[in-house]
């Protein structure tokens, strides 16, 4: 299976789809003004990540239909990534530090707007649709995602200062192996899992690890590929504008 799993991967990085969104100045401090009048369908605070930082690879996998839904999911209306200006100034740091030690940052995901959330509760909701079950979540029932906290009514991307991502190897050309697949739902994707990991994939999950939390952010238990800026500008906004250029535009 996971070989399966990692030609399909390979596939579709062979396509990985760059973009560049609208420019917009990053600030080094959020204000409390900023943060306590947070509009969920604005997008002013926001800036577009390739331009913050232009080293990074975007392979955004909702976007695609290469991911645990198997279709493109709703508030994704184009391959761009959205961040806060603190998390984008934050992940331009780490974006160096990566680069110092001969690697890209790759991201999958940052911006998650509230329909997108909406999307995947629908899709956990119809227990029938199982076509990305081989790829993404092959040890476990649907029926358990709701339960084990796979899927949930809000996402911490949804307060724009978060990142999914993984590190690519400048000199090989590929993704640095972590032993398991972006978004696998399952103790595999656990960061400190250790099980059958080689010393290598243990190895490439600290590095990443260590680069991002050098860097402000905090790492999830649960996802490998997970970290949140540690002073996030609004954490208590749930933000519903979409991805698109659009929406940073104007800024």
């Amino acid at each position: 299976m996971f070989k399966k799993l990692l030609h399909l991967t390979a596939a579709v990085a062979a396509v990985t789809m760059l973009s560049s969104c609208s420019a917009a100045n990053v600030t080094p401090t959020p204000s409390p003004e900023t943060t306590e009048t947070a509009s969920a369908d604005d997008a002013e605070g926001f800036v577009s990540l390739s331009e913050a930082v232009p080293d990074a690879i975007l392979e955004i996998r909702y976007y695609s239909t290469y991911n645990f839904v198997g279709d493109r999911i709703d508030g994704y209306d184009e391959a761009c990534a959205l961040i806060t200006e603190e998390a984008a100034q934050a992940l331009k740091e780490a974006s160096d530090d990566a680069k110092e030690q001969g690697y890209r940052l790759k991201i999958y995901d940052a911006y998650r707007p509230q329909s997108a959330v909406d999307n995947f509760i629908r899709w956990a909701e119809d227990t029938d649709d199982t076509r990305m079950k081989d790829y993404f979540y092959p040890e476990l029932d649907k029926s358990v995602l709701f339960d084990q906290g796979y899927i949930a009514e809000k996402s911490g991307h949804s307060r724009g200062s978060t990142v999914d991502l993984t590190l690519f190897d400048m000199d090989t050309g590929k993704e640095l192996d972590m032993g398991g697949t972006f978004d696998y739902f399952g103790e595999l994707s656990h960061p400190d899992y250790t099980g059958d990991l080689t010393e290598e994939q243990i190895s490439n999950r600290n590095k990443l690890r260590d680069i991002m939390v050098d860097n402000g952010f905090k790492p999830l238990d649960t996802e490998w590929w997970h970290f949140t800026l540690e002073n996030e500008p609004y954490p208590d906004t749930y933000f519903t504008f979409p991805v698109s250029e659009e929406s940073v535009a104007e800024q």
